[in-house]
């Protein structure tokens, strides 16, 4: 079953208004420091980790929020403090704050005291299919008497929220203005400095980037055999939905006796927050798992794989970056279409062709493992379909959104230059 739907999400949020009227008093209280708070919603890493390293770098005041166990353990390996996101001291780390970064919404930090705070809201990919306020699923809430004026009021309390954004990177101007509209964002606020969570995929050498990410992989899933292909399936998340794409018993024996022909690895990435199991009820070490308790940042990983399948995943702007072929897998692209929406066609994006069951998107997979010259055609594809979309693509995304940061006030930590 799914863990999350926008409807259950924003009626605790509706549950929330007075710890937020509270939070909001406090904030008033409270005079902001120098100090700068990171977290995210995905773990420690994504845009924050990238932009943690530089601020730490340049001397900043900064910590880490932390919302369980792991993610403490995993800031401690990298050397970050951390703090409980939760706890009292979470509350006055987020209310002291000179600026806070989050990636994913301001509940990434202690949520009932961003306000008034100079905030970095770096999100956490470019948008393919519809967020925010350009997203009916946003405002959804439970059917119950008064759905409709529930809605509106989640509508008010998004907009609100949204309207504390500082400042927004967006990569490209295409994507600055459905990150504005998302948003409801002006006076500047985007910015196309290119997203920090992708400086990873054009920092140094392509040999580089692919030995790194190969150690990450065997890390992470263990030894992978010799000259074997590696190919990413990552579907997204269908807003509380069961997953129609999960293999049936049928389509994972011919998986993997796809992979077992070809000699390649299918690794799986499920959404945190989707429903579906995509165990292999075939034992097979060509398929691994690869979801957010084994990896919790998937980007590095990224060059390390040669074929990305996808159905709606921003992942598909950002392997460009790497020249990497996209497979498009989308069984329900008209009714989530209806539901969720794009921006622009969908076949835009993936063709006039997306495949709609495993059949079809085996079989192309399989010419791709057997012809270079197919797999150097997508590769074009994807590159083309990535320059349209990422305007920087030298690694220093990260640097510019510090720039920007400070050029709007925010002072260099003391004792610096």
């Amino acid at each position: 079953m799914a863990s999350f739907s926008f409807g259950s999400g924003n009626a605790a949020k509706l549950l929330r208004i007075p710890l937020y009227a509270a939070g909001r008093i406090g904030t008033l209280l409270v005079p902001r420091g120098t100090r700068w708070v990171f977290g995210c919603g995905a773990g420690v890493g994504d845009g924050a980790l990238a932009l943690w390293r530089v601020a730490a770098a340049e001397g900043h005041d900064a910590v880490w929020l932390a919302a369980s166990d792991r993610e403490r353990a995993d800031a401690a390996a990298l050397g970050i403090p951390t703090i409980r996101k939760q706890s009292l001291r979470g509350w006055w780390a987020t209310a002291r704050a000179g600026v806070l970064v989050v990636t994913h919404g301001q509940g990434d930090v202690n949520r009932y005291a961003a306000s008034g705070a100079f905030i970095v809201q770096l999100w956490h990919g470019i948008p393919l299919k519809r967020i925010g306020l350009d997203s009916p699923a946003t405002t959804q809430v439970p059917n119950v008497p008064g759905a409709r004026l529930l809605r509106r009021l989640v509508e008010l309390l998004y907009r609100a929220t949204a309207q504390r954004i500082t400042l927004m990177p967006a990569a490209s101007e295409r994507s600055r203005g459905r990150l504005e509209s998302a948003f409801a964002l002006g006076d500047g606020k985007v910015v196309v400095t290119g997203e920090p969570r992708v400086d990873v995929l054009s920092a140094g050498t392509a040999e580089e980037r692919r030995s790194a990410a190969s150690a990450l992989l065997e890390e992470a899933t263990g030894a992978l055999p010799e000259g074997a292909r590696r190919v990413l399936y990552a579907p997204t998340w269908r807003d509380g939905d069961d997953d129609p794409a999960v293999p049936t018993a049928q389509e994972w024996v011919r998986i993997v006796a796809l992979l077992e022909q070809r000699n390649a690895v299918l690794f799986v990435r499920s959404h945190p927050l989707g429903a579906g199991s995509y165990r292999s009820p075939l034992p097979s070490t060509r398929i691994r798992m690869l979801g957010s308790d084994i990896v919790g940042d998937v980007t590095p990983a990224l060059p390390g794989i040669d074929v990305l399948i996808t159905d709606y995943s921003s992942m598909a702007y950002d392997v460009g970056l790497l020249g990497m072929p996209v497979l498009y897998l989308a069984p329900d692209a008209d009714e989530y279409a209806r539901t969720r929406g794009f921006y622009g066609r969908y076949e835009d994006v993936a063709g006039e062709d997306p495949e709609r069951d495993w059949s079809g998107v085996l079989d192309r997979l399989d010419g791709l493992l057997m012809d270079e010259a197919a797999l150097a055609a997508r590769a074009a594809e994807s590159r083309t379909l990535s320059a349209r979309m990422h305007a920087h693509r030298d690694g220093e995304n990260t640097r510019r959104v510090y720039r920007e940061i400070r050029a709007r006030g925010i002072p260099a930590p003391r004792g610096a230059g």
